[in-house]
């Protein structure tokens, strides 16, 4: 079982995603190549663009819809390791499900990336077009005005014109429908007048340099909040449309909704910065945030005690939710102003505090986690009672390498869990 095996389990994930430019076989000849490439990532090797390349490929076959992150991370998640390691007994087993899980976060990482480039260089091109039409209804009216009504109501993106006393000359049903107008409403108004004040934000700025002649063009991704509370993502593209003269006749805007696309890639840098079992941070979130914390910096260590012999006894789904149970606690434990709660791996936790007072602040934290965490807990009809051993650090400045702060505090967390069991009154 290998590469062919595991690109047709991926195209069997993706059947019925969206009608791909490809067919069957040749999809599967496409993944079948960066199957190779992701086995051998997944043993070890060396190519650190291997998911991302896969994501862009995709997106290049016309795999657009956001179903095929979904569908595809099972496959790097699970068929993948399953083909990688030589069953269950593998020793290596963990170590290929981190890189199948990094391999999976970078290809969700590498489809939002190739999903706004294909959608901002369609932008691009539709902008062209209009911008070509437009100037040539300039020079030769009979003719190029119809093409340029053609292109201005059948477009796929808002399309709207703006005169330069700042008022709407006509728009198409796409742009009024992103502002919440109708084309009807829209021209003769100002353009801040139909925005409202809650929405003259740096794209109007911009767009009052243009009437002014101050600015040529610009382009920006803003946010319109409409009525009812619901805001809509807009990628926003202005040029200035001038006449055979030089001067500037009116100003043409282009507009794209991202906001699925916002939402894809805010939900997909979740998924990626956060524990899928627990939704906490992460390891690499929680060192990203250690790299820029502002000092003083306190850190509390956590691990638990008896945990394996819960795994042993009740098995993996009992132990699983003991964790869920655990991150429950921690997140009523700690205020998200005062702390930030991740979990780095396995049953170990670290909790980071910026800004920190002291030790006393970092004893107060440790002495409530203690309290939350050894209360029983009840799992699946089982009252199961699970201890925690929490070492704590404490840093005026932020220490040259991050990684001294999880050493130092892991290492007083051991010191702490030695003396216990030299002082089993402690």
């Amino acid at each position: 079982m290998g590469s062919w095996e595991l690109a047709q389990r991926w195209a069997d994930a993706l059947d019925g995603v969206v009608a791909p430019t490809l067919n069957r076989s040749q999809i599967e000849e496409m993944l079948a190549a960066l199957c190779t490439g992701l086995i051998d990532a997944a043993r070890g090797g060396e190519d650190p663009d291997i998911a991302r390349r896969a994501a862009r490929m995709l997106v290049a076959a016309n795999y657009r819809d956001p179903s095929a992150v979904s569908r595809s991370v099972p496959v790097i998640c699970a068929d993948l390791v399953e083909i990688v390691a030589d069953g269950p007994a593998d020793p290596a087993l963990p170590q290929i499900r981190d890189r199948a899980i990094k391999l999976a976060a970078d290809f969700a990482a590498g489809f939002t990336a190739a999903l706004r480039a294909a959608a901002l260089a369609e932008q691009e091109a539709t902008l062209a077009a209009v911008l070509a039409a437009a100037q040539e209804a300039e020079n030769r009216r009979a003719l190029s005005e119809a093409r340029f009504e053609a292109v201005f109501d059948g477009a796929l993106v808002g399309i709207g014109t703006v005169d330069m006393t700042g008022q709407v000359v006509n728009c198409n049903a796409i742009m009024a429908h992103m502002l919440g107008q109708t084309p009807e409403t829209m021209p003769g108004r100002t353009v801040a007048d139909i925005l409202g004040p809650r929405n003259l934000n740096f794209a109007f700025e911009q767009l009052q340099l243009m009437v002014a002649g101050e600015s040529e063009s610009f382009r920006t991704e803003t946010e319109h909040l409409h009525a009812d509370g619901r805001v809509t993502a807009i990628d926003l593209s202005m040029s200035a449309v001038r006449n055979s003269d030089g001067g500037i006749e009116f100003l043409i805007g282009v507009a794209v909704d991202v906001t699925e696309r916002k939402q894809l890639a805010d939900r997909l840098w979740h998924d990626a910065n956060h524990d899928a079992l627990t939704g906490l941070p992460n390891r690499p979130h929680l060192f990203n945030r250690l790299a820029g914390a502002q000092p003083p910096i306190g850190v509390c260590y956590l691990d638990l005690d008896g945990f394996k012999e819960i795994n042993d006894l009740w098995g993996h789904t009992v132990g699983d939710r003991v964790l869920e149970v655990v991150a429950d606690r921690m997140r009523d434990a700690v205020r998200p102003d005062e702390a930030l709660a991740a979990r780095i791996g396995g049953d170990e936790f670290l909790v980071l505090v910026e800004r920190c007072s002291g030790e006393a602040q970092l004893a107060r934290l440790a002495e409530t986690l203690l309290s939350a965490l050894t209360e029983p807990l009840a799992v699946d009809g089982h009252m199961l009672a699970v201890g925690a051993s929490i070492g704590t650090a404490f840093f005026e400045r932020l220490p040259g390498a991050v990684d001294e702060l999880v050493h130092a505090a892991d290492a007083a967390m051991y010191r702490n869990k030695n003396d216990a069991r030299r002082d089993p009154a402690r």
